[in-house]
């Protein structure tokens, strides 16, 4: 991507290497040149950090009961094609990743062995050991690195998009090299500002945890896209639908994001408990009524956390199901086989962002959003545990097809715009930060769901405008 005019062309740009923007840069067309760019490198994103799995649809008479959970988790808002769509897809996606050789857990006669998370009313996750979206994700990263059309660039950020008459042209990028700590970019150009045209340009930048002092996101997750959206009157839909998790490890410790008990430790029989070691809740209840619940009796006790007790699950399976786990709270001074862990809500997923169609196009030209940073409708108020990876490769690779489908090249002209104004990167990263806080609150003077604003309004947050 170096150029000394500062100047850049691809076929496709996409915006972020998480599962989403990988697997839509997968189906795109081979003869088309692929550029996608992300913030620091490719394990930086929340696909990573996925433990639980991702649910898929085995038997077609699960799927009433399937799309009900979906619903019932999503408090009624979900768009009800969108749910259709995902659940009806999520075989063959889970077939062809199989076939980019994911590891998904099997039994011992071979079929898949299905985990159950909290809102489910029947075991339908697939995962490998806890690192499932690591798993999906270098998977898809190893074959995109095969691919000669397609050129992964890190260290690389969105700064803003070329938009004219609702048509998008490109995107303004600038150097992130020196948040790097690896060797190949010690000399790189730190915060060279270049403008990059495509045909089309892909959002998949994420969620919005970076804007949280407690979030199980990491902290370069800062809603670039949606705040962009916002400057340049791009629809978007549900902005203050944000998830809380409701059991994050509690530390003291400043730590760059918060490590996240998975949902499918409490699917596998883990209790949470008050001060006094008494159980005070169902563990498998929707996770926004388990988070109110929890920060209800951390009020109540007078306490930081509340306890996890994981020595209701066999210890085998938790050194197999969940090693990651295990490891991190040994780290910590805590023996997952002898004694509870101290949990703590923290903002996790963003089920609200830059609205899109059932192909994942936005409300401009040429645009389209895909993941966390999209929103089409498929989890409502509050996502079903384990249907975020699902759910984002579905709908990129409707994106990719589309794009596919329709492929025009870009023949009209834009301005340049005057690179200066992204110079410095602090100023712009809090104006977009506030940018996307402020739409927040002014949404949520129209919520009248009092239980959710009152769990977002307990999360702390990185600016106070």
């Amino acid at each position: 991507m170096n150029n000394e005019n500062d100047i850049i062309k691809t076929d496709v740009l996409i915006i972020g290497s998480g599962c989403a923007g990988l697997i839509s840069a997968l189906h795109l067309p081979k003869d088309k040149k692929i550029t996608v760019i992300t913030k620091r490198n490719v394990e930086r994103s929340d696909s990573f950090l996925a433990q639980g799995g991702m649910c898929m649809l085995d038997d077609e008479s699960d799927y009433d009961a399937y799309f009900e959970d979906t619903l019932k988790s999503g408090h009624y808002e979900n768009d009800k094609k969108s749910v259709e769509l995902m659940i009806k897809n999520s075989k063959e996606l889970a077939e062809e990743l199989v076939g980019l050789g994911v590891r998904f857990t099997r039994n011992e006669d071979g079929s898949f062995d299905f985990t159950r998370e909290g809102g489910h009313s029947k075991p339908r996750i697939l995962f490998y050991k806890d690192i499932t979206g690591r798993e999906i994700t270098e998977k898809l990263w190893e074959e995109a690195k095969k691919r000669p059309n397609i050129e992964i660039v890190e260290y690389k950020k969105m700064v803003d998009l070329l938009i004219k008459d609702n048509e998008c042209f490109g995107a303004v990028i600038k150097d992130n090299s020196e948040r790097a700590t690896e060797e190949e970019f010690v000399n790189r150009d730190h915060g060279k500002i270049s403008v990059v045209f495509a045909d089309y340009v892909i959002l998949a930048t994420g969620g919005i945890g970076g804007l949280y002092v407690n979030s199980t996101n990491f902290r370069n997750l800062t809603g670039d896209a949606v705040a962009l959206a916002l400057i340049h009157d791009i629809k978007t839909k549900d902005i203050n639908y944000i998830q809380v998790h409701p059991t994050t490890f509690f530390t003291e410790e400043v730590e760059d994001r918060n490590f996240l008990i998975s949902e499918s430790v409490r699917g596998e029989g883990a209790k949470l408990l008050d001060k006094n070691g008494e159980r005070f809740v169902d563990e498998l209840l929707p996770r926004d009524i388990l988070t109110a619940k929890i920060l209800e009796q951390m009020e109540k006790d007078g306490t930081k956390h509340v306890w996890e007790d994981l020595r209701t699950i066999p210890e085998e399976e938790l050194k197999s199901h969940f090693p990651n786990i295990v490891r991190h709270c040994k780290e910590k001074g805590y023996d997952v086989f002898k004694e509870p862990i101290p949990v703590v809500p923290a903002q996790h997923y963003y089920m609200g962002g830059i609205a899109v169609n059932y192909n994942s196009k936005t409300s401009c030209d040429r645009l389209y959003a895909v993941g966390e940073t999209a929103c089409n409708g498929v989890h409502g108020k509050n996502r079903l545990a384990s249907n975020s990876l699902l759910e984002s490769m579905v709908f990129a690779k409707n994106a990719a097809l589309e794009i596919s489908e329709s492929y025009k090249e870009q023949r009209s002209e834009i301005t340049l715009p005057d690179l200066s104004l992204y110079e410095d990167s602090e100023k712009l990263e809090r104006i977009y930060g506030e940018k996307v806080l402020r739409a927040i609150d002014e949404a949520d003077k129209y919520d009248n769901d009092e239980n959710a604003k009152l769990v977002r309004s307990k999360i702390s947050r990185k600016y106070n405008y």
